[in-house]
């Protein structure tokens, strides 16, 4: 395809009057290159064909004057590079967005500065397309009425990579496959990553601080998430990666750590005869290591560490039958057994129960006084002699002495 280039660069005073950048973009041939200098750009501008918009030096700036999306993109083989987009409307039931794409392949979003937008990049029915390398933060807004920082929507087959978003809502994966989510940065959003009927993506390398919830996935199947680190989630509530009715997980050498809830199983897995596999991940320092949710069975949960948490397994309700996981090979550093043939592996099982004085596990009030000294010492009685018979929750049969590397 013959590639134009075209160079713009107008005096801000005649940008401001009329959308010279809409014109030039109606005026290109398809599979045109706008080279746009330092410059503030009228925005509210439309593109339906293939074309690259590119910034060639700092100080690229398309406004949107508060009004709609700034930009708005549909088909394919459309590029958006080295610009800041600041801006749009603040109309949810609008969608408005600094970048709305949708019906298109093959598309980049890349080096992009997104701020004071409601939405940050909203994707529809895209595939095989890169966004990468963008920094996004929404509107001042309360936590709920910010809009989602990257949106992806029935988008197939993307490489979302390297994008930093703080202070927006979510960053949400919703019916969309086989997407590739690595090396993204989150801080103080509400959901850093959220999955929803989406399967067989990757998740890979991501690191979120002071959100909500880390990662979590629901009603999703056949994902793998591998070396993320969630930390610092906020609130009495704050999740570091939740799973709820999904099926065929792999959670492989996850770091969750200074969470409320480090790792949250709810009917997980949802479809029968299938396993989730949670394995070689560091859960540290939380308030609860592991927290199982209603019928939570046929989950492989080995080779993590648990390591310094205040609870390592919380079950909140009774039928979630929590020793039928096959749970082995973990490190547990509350275990009180031996390795007298020095193979790394307990001499004795490591049992977890859980204790009638647990009063926090059913009241969720009483966790205004969660790791005080007076529950510390409700707990340590309730073991010493325990009123009623205490229930069995797991047992890891070979658990490990020693961490490794």
């Amino acid at each position: 395809m013959l590639k134009l280039f075209f160079i713009i660069s107008f005096s801000v005073f005649a940008l401001l009057h009329a959308n010279i950048l809409q014109e030039a973009i109606d005026k290109a041939p398809e599979g045109s290159t706008l080279k746009l200098s330092a410059g503030t750009y009228k925005g509210n501008i439309k593109i339906n064909k293939p074309l690259t918009i590119i910034g060639i030096e700092e100080g690229v700036i398309i406004e949107g004057e508060q009004n709609g999306t700034v930009i708005t993109a549909k088909g394919s083989f459309i590029s958006l590079k080295n610009l800041k987009i600041i801006g749009s409307g603040d109309r949810h039931d609008k969608l408005d967005a600094a970048i709305s794409m949708t019906d298109g392949k093959q598309c980049e979003i890349s080096n992009c500065i997104i701020d004071d937008c409601l939405f940050g990049i909203d994707v529809q029915m895209i595939s095989n397309s890169i966004i990468s390398n963008n920094r996004i933060s929404s509107k001042e807004l309360d936590l709920g009425l910010r809009g989602d920082g990257i949106r992806l929507w029935y988008s197939n087959d993307n490489r979302v990579k390297n994008n930093f978003l703080t202070k927006s809502r979510d960053f949400v994966i919703w019916y969309s496959h086989g997407n590739e989510i690595a090396e993204n940065h989150g801080e103080y959003c509400r959901y850093s990553l959220h999955f929803m009927y989406a399967g067989k993506n990757i998740v890979k390398d991501n690191y979120y601080q002071f959100n909500s919830v880390g990662i979590f996935f629901m009603y999703s199947q056949d994902t793998i998430a591998t070396g993320n680190v969630v930390k610092s989630s906020l609130g009495a509530t704050g999740m570091g990666i939740g799973l709820k009715d999904v099926s065929n997980f792999t959670l492989k050498e996850n770091t969750v750590i200074y969470c409320a809830q480090g790792i949250y199983i709810d009917r997980s897995p949802f479809e029968p005869d299938t396993h989730n596999w949670l394995i070689g991940n560091k859960i540290l320092y939380n308030s609860e290591a592991i927290h199982f949710h209603s019928l939570s069975e046929n989950n492989i949960i080995k080779d993590n560490v648990l390591m310094g948490n205040i609870e390592d397994i919380v079950n909140d309700s009774r039928g979630s039958k929590t020793n039928e996981n096959e749970i082995v090979g973990n490190y547990w550093d509350n275990y009180e057994g031996f390795d007298k043939n020095g193979d790394n592996i307990g001499d004795t099982s490591h049992k977890v129960y859980q204790y009638a004085d647990q009063l926090w596990v059913y009241n969720p009030d009483v966790k205004f006084f969660y790791g005080s000294p007076v529950i510390s010492l409700l707990n340590f009685l309730a073991k010493l002699a325990p009123f009623t018979k205490p229930l069995f929750l797991l047992e890891d049969e070979k658990p490990k002495i020693r961490i490794k590397g």
